[in-house]
């Protein structure tokens, strides 16, 4: 009987061909590597391209490692939870198809996941991960150092206090698959965003985590129709704000027994909310500033140490500011951060 893989990769694919064979390949990187540690699940989300065929080849040319899982299109969150439910790796990685893994990376990942005690596997892997900016030439690696102790398993009351602007996103993050299962996580449908969503609502059910400090997704940014391009944002901000509300539901603190998860997860809730607050403004309506606001009475209603632990926040103070003058500051704010990481 052959052995469960060590890692299941998952790939959410729709109309993916011009480019998903640079992430596939990525993850295939060294013929010397034992096969079976692995498992590739190329989720077909409906595709009107050739991603289909693309994706039946591989599974052709690495039969029992690469396996093809077509369905209609459902969005993002659907493809993912297609490949999770697929999947029967030990632990479970995203990579999305317009993205890719370092090698190198992935090769110390594989050893790192192999030498874990059987009987102690932590809950939740943490790698770097790096922005990575064709259009500008120009890469940024984000990485844990400062608030979680590297290469040792670790209880969440072991790690520091968040920096302000510092979360875990899914490119981060490599987590056990039967806290996933666990967690109940069902993401939205036809909904951006939902990487909010998985970078959260599991990290809900982990007691013990390791952080291997090493590059290994590297994030592309740049496409003028990519999720995160500022015009798309504030032009889907009704599904920010979805996302954002399912989050404000989902992360309640009172159950949790580790104080560091807690304020974690309160930290991760306001930088979101900012977020949503922030293309609010930027979006220059009336109707979003009142998105705005009915975001906030929400938070308020519904989850109130989150909402007090965002007015306790600086972009609080900048966001609930009225006027232009303020408005600037938000826009030349934004400006500054996107520039720094070179987002389009």
């Amino acid at each position: 009987m052959q052995p469960s893989p060590l890692i299941s990769f998952v790939v959410p694919c729709y109309n993916s061909a011009q480019y998903m064979r640079r992430a596939i390949d990525s993850i295939l990187f060294d013929r010397d590597e034992p096969r079976e540690r692995i498992q590739i699940i190329l989720v077909n989300d409906g595709s009107t391209d050739e991603t289909e065929r693309i994706a039946r080849q591989y599974e052709e040319c690495h039969p029992g490692i690469v396996h093809v899982v077509s369905q209609p299109n459902g969005g993002h969150g659907a493809a993912v939870m297609a490949g999770v439910h697929a999947a029967d790796g030990t632990y479970l990685k995203v990579l999305d198809s317009d993205d890719r893994l370092d090698t190198r990376a992935l090769s110390e990942l594989l050893h790192t996941v192999e030498s874990f005690p059987p009987d102690n596997l932590p809950d939740l892997v943490l790698t770097d991960y790096v922005y990575d900016n064709h259009a500008l030439k120009k890469n940024r690696r984000i990485g844990y150092r400062r608030t979680v102790p590297a290469r040792r398993t670790l209880t969440w009351d072991q790690v520091s206090r968040p920096r302000m602007g510092s979360y875990f996103l899914m490119h981060a993050i490599l987590y056990k698959r039967s806290v996933v299962i666990e967690s109940g996580l069902e993401l939205p449908r036809h909904t951006f965003y939902v990487d909010n969503l998985y970078a959260s609502i599991p990290l809900r059910h982990t007691r013990t985590l390791y952080y291997l400090p090493v590059p290994l997704y590297y994030y592309y940014i740049g496409r003028d129709d990519q999720s995160v391009n500022e015009k798309v944002m504030i032009s889907r901000l009704d599904q920010q704000l979805r996302v954002n509300r399912i989050m404000i539901d989902e992360l309640r603190v009172e159950d949790i027994s580790s104080r560091s998860l807690r304020r974690y997860l309160l930290h991760y809730l306001t930088i979101i909310t900012s977020v949503s607050l922030t293309f609010a403004v930027l979006a220059k309506t009336p109707e979003a500033k009142a998105q705005g606001r009915d975001l906030l009475a929400y938070l308020k209603a519904h989850n109130y140490p989150a909402y007090r632990a965002y007015r306790r926040t600086p972009m609080s103070m900048g966001l609930s500011a009225r006027g232009p003058g303020a408005h600037r500051f938000i826009r030349t704010t934004y400006s500054v951060i996107r520039k720094r990481f070179g987002f389009n």
